[in-house]
């Protein structure tokens, strides 16, 4: 692979962009927040429950005893299922939703569907099952075929339970066991139960004024109708000639989606409330003699470069193996430092506010040199504007696309912003109205993106969850996130939880997973070699890591509430969950080690083990 070299970025007025941001920024707050999106529930269930994808077989309902119950079969979950094999846990079941693994990539079948992660830091379990992704940016199909190979690989379809939905879990102090039920009748008791992700593929829908009025046909990304469409994921929707489509959303999904829709509609019309940032995808092909060339830990000295590159910094002369657009503020700075005399520059790394303020310097930079890049593709220059997006980098998720901006070149294609009035108006039986206008389609698709950042009990759509004495998770963490070691809390025994909760944060989430599967396998195998009914922290020690995550917590507070309203900071609500949880900002790699460290005392401090 080349030598990746800085991008050339242009000079901009920060005080000017600054006041721009936060105009920008304000025509878009909304008061209801998170509220203004409808969960896919009651009336709306069939944008969440129903399976495009495979036909669900009926079954009898299932009564057993487990002794681990895995929550969810995605990569988290595979991952979860591979590292408690290691710990020789053997007695397991993992429940999901959908029809196979895969998770995100088992629902998210749209049209154009990739990944906007470098693959090879993404895609988990590589060097265990001897898999090379086909090239830097994967698409859906091969994160689909690559969940099911870890399935195979590891014999894990002997232990799924699929088409299965949690209602409920309620922990039984008589049998110190989990009562599970499911929307198919079952009745599982399991020991110890691992929550593994969820809401990155709940859908959420956009709470417009009537939007079950509308007569035509409608469907959210994540529950793709090719039946309607025609074609695949790859494109080819050739059923919508003669349909005049809209598109409510322009995050990841939608922008990945909304080219082949148009190039296979009559007419499409995609409403925009805020602009993402579209970098180049500038794809390719993996290497062969790249891939003669990696020698064992190569994927995780990868893992490591990115994540210098996105929540810490390199090192003086460390290369940038990454190379888009993840890591171009942190590559275009370590140019600049690298450029300075004898490497002096280097030295402003030791003065945190001096580092931040070059950062930030690159940060305004690079951003305006994708709005430069918004006019030198599409060709009116009011929709060119339109699309520029004025917000700090990271404020959304990155998004990388070589064919959504040219797409609004096209004649068939209309732009509606909808900043002004904070979204669409109306919904009616025939179309969308928009200051008034109403603007008539045959298909309306949702591309509002999933329950990221929600309450808590919209995210995990499990009601009730209730733990020791009765209390509910989702009051136990009501006001924050409260654990030990950001996977267990006090009061629910034999409960695990991974994702963005209290733990570690790096740029590749999948290692995040491992990192927290690691610690939950030790504990579970501990308990049994124990002959423990039930492990559940005590409340000093639940107080004391709540502690040292505030001793190690970075105040993004200016940061995140000066950005455009989104996922990322809660739709701009003041007192919003951040979408990454509450984390332990003292460094991934660090608490790697303290996790370590913790396991090979095997004093289980913190834990109580009920014999």
């Amino acid at each position: 692979m080349q030598p990746c070299a800085p991008t050339q970025t242009p000079d901009v007025d920060i005080p000017a962009l600054r006041e721009k941001y936060l105009l920008e920024r304000d025509k878009r707050i909304r008061a209801d927040g998170q509220q203004q999106y409808l969960e896919a529930e009651d009336d709306f269930s069939e944008f969440y429950e129903g399976d495009p994808h495979t036909p669900v077989e009926p079954r009898q309902p299932i009564t057993d005893d487990i002794e681990v119950v895995i929550l969810g079969g995605g990569f988290c979950g595979l991952i979860t299922a591979h590292r408690l094999q290691q710990a020789g846990v053997t007695d397991f079941k993992i429940i999901e939703l959908g029809g196979d693994f895969g998770g995100v990539w088992y629902w998210n079948r749209y049209p154009g569907i990739q990944i906007d992660s470098d693959a090879y830091c993404y895609l988990p379990l590589l060097e265990e099952t001897g898999y090379i992704p086909k090239e830097k940016f994967s698409k859906g199909d091969e994160c689909f075929e690559h969940a099911q190979r870890i399935g195979t690989h590891f014999g894990l379809y002997d232990n799924a339970i699929f088409h299965t939905l949690i209602r409920s879990l309620k922990w039984d102090g008589e049998v110190n066991r989990w009562q599970i039920s499911t929307n198919r009748g079952d009745e599982i008791r399991a020991r110890h139960v691992i929550l593994c992700q969820g809401p990155y593929n709940r859908p959420k829908l956009p709470g417009i004024p009537g939007i079950r009025d509308f007569k035509g046909h409608t469907f959210h990304t994540a529950r793709w109708d090719y039946e309607y469409t025609g074609g695949d994921l790859h494109g080819g929707l050739d059923k919508i000639a003669d349909k005049k489509i809209a598109v409510i959303g322009t995050g990841s999904s939608g922008i990945q989606a909304i080219p082949h829709l148009a190039k296979g509609a009559k007419h499409l019309t995609v409403f925009q409330r805020t602009p993402s940032y579209i970098f180049e995808r500038a794809n390719y092909p993996t290497d062969p003699e790249w891939v003669a060339s990696l020698e064992p830990g190569w994927r995780a000295a990868r893992q490591r470069n990115f994540h210098n590159a996105a929540f810490s910094f390199y090192s003086p002369g460390e290369p940038d193996l990454i190379c888009d657009g993840w890591t171009e503020v942190s590559r275009n700075m370590a140019a600049k430092l690298n450029a300075t005399e004898n490497f002096s520059g280097w030295a402003a790394l030791a003065d945190p506010a001096e580092f931040m303020k070059l950062k930030e310097i690159e940060d305004y930079r690079a951003m305006e040199r994708l709005r430069q890049r918004v006019e030198q593709i599409v060709d009116d220059p009011a929709t060119a504007e339109l699309l520029k997006p004025y917000y700090r980098n990271m404020c959304k998720r990155p998004v990388f696309n070589d064919e959504y901006l040219p797409t609004f070149n096209r004649p068939n294609v209309t732009l509606v912003d909808v900043s002004e009035t904070k979204g669409v108006e109306r919904i009616t039986d025939k179309g969308i109205i928009v200051d008034g206008v109403e603007h008539e389609f045959d298909c309306i698709v949702f591309a509002s993106g999933f329950e990221i950042t929600t309450a808590l009990d919209r995210q995990f759509d499990i009601k009730p969850f209730a733990g020791r004495e009765g209390t509910s998770l989702y009051d136990h963490w009501g006001k924050g996130f409260r654990t030990l070691h950001g996977v267990m809390a006090h009061g629910f025994p034999n409960h695990f939880a991974t994702g963005f909760v209290q733990g570690g944060v790096t740029a590749s989430t999948t290692l995040m997973f491992e990192q927290q599967a690691d610690h939950i396998a030790y504990i579970i195998k501990q308990a049994q070699d124990r002959g423990a009914t039930y492990v559940e922290p005590t409340a000093q020690a639940e107080d004391e890591w709540v502690a040292t995550i505030r001793a190690n917590s970075v105040d993004n507070s200016t940061f995140t509430s000066e950005c455009t309203p989104g996922y990322y900071n809660s739709e701009g609500e003041p007192n919003g969950r951040s979408f990454l949880g509450d984390p332990f900002w003292g460094g991934f790699y660090e608490l790697t080690e303290l996790l370590q460290a913790w396991r090979d005392t095997g004093e289980l401090e913190g834990l109580v083990l009920e014999k």
